[in-house]
């Protein structure tokens, strides 16, 4: 398995790298890096963590994240393909005190949100357009005059941040195996029982010892975070499988009893699973 931390591939002469991933997944092990990564999603979906977050991404999501900042992109099928376009970049690449020019004024809070990755939720028509432009370029001067178009656009879009905190820390290789290890691991097995015991083991920790050192990482208890991988996965499946009953995607999703499933699902997204799938039903209606 791959650990943290990642080295993106480039020469000693790039400053933006444009890469392409094609397959049945996306590198889905948490990882951080050093450049900014900005992401399309093309095609597949699945699940997205950064810090102390999990939540869905799906086609022509366009997710941002930033400098060192852990995340991983898990995807749920495995028979479609998952396509993301992506670019890398640092502060740096285009010279020091480059970003901090006045022209930029407009980024700064863009680029001060990274930290917590974000989702943009407007300009996406253009963007996807400038995506598909960009990696068609081989020109080093075309290519960076398309980046700036792209830039332009964050400016105007509005955006939500993905993650509430981030513990801004370099993780050892050895580390950053443990974690990715545990991610993993909840990523595939969240449907059935997990016992802190069986994944303290996985961590070759004592189960106190990992509770801590779970909570200093990621700000939650590691029960809280397979909940809300659980709940993520139900969102997942109502808004899907319309024809599903709460308590099948209860079940699906790794609770033992409906009550609970409700409780926990109201905590986390402030209304129940009845009112999460009229919400989408009413927005359906509005959209045809």
């Amino acid at each position: 398995m791959q650990v943290l931390p990642f080295k993106i591939p480039k020469t000693s002469t790039d400053t933006l790298i444009i890469q392409e991933d094609r397959g049945l997944k996306f590198y889905d092990t948490l990882h951080q890096h050093e450049e900014i990564q900005v992401s399309f999603i093309v095609s597949g979906e699945g699940s997205v963590i950064v810090g102390d977050t999990i939540t869905n991404y799906r086609i022509n999501d366009i997710l941002v994240f930033g400098s060192q900042v852990p995340h991983v992109l898990k995807s749920i099928s495995s028979s479609e393909e998952s396509y993301m376009i992506s670019l890398f970049f640092t502060k740096e690449s285009f010279g020091n005190g480059f970003f901090e020019l006045s022209e930029f004024n407009d980024l700064f809070t863009f680029f001060d949100s990274l930290s917590y990755g974000i989702r943009v939720l407007s300009e996406k028509e253009e963007l996807r357009e400038l995506f598909f432009t960009i990696k068609k370029k081989k020109h080093r001067l075309d290519r960076f005059v398309i980046f700036l178009q792209i830039l332009k656009f964050f400016s105007l879009a509005k955006t939500e941040t993905i993650s509430s905190s981030i513990t801004r820390k370099n993780y050892t290789d050895y580390e950053g195996k443990r974690m990715a290890d545990v991610f993993q691991f909840v990523m595939e097995k969240f449907y059935s029982d997990i016992s802190l015991q069986e994944v303290s083991d996985l961590a070759n920790m004592t189960p106190n010892a990992f509770c801590r050192y779970f909570k200093q990482r990621t700000n939650k208890t590691f029960f809280q975070f397979l909940t809300e991988v659980r709940i993520t996965h139900s969102c997942r499946i109502l808004s899907k499988e319309p024809d599903i009953s709460i308590a099948q995607a209860s079940y699906s999703s790794g609770f033992k009893n409906v009550s609970n499933f409700n409780r926990k699902f109201k905590r986390i997204k402030g209304i129940t699973p009845s009112q999460f799938r009229k919400n989408l039903y009413d927005i359906r209606v509005l959209n045809d």
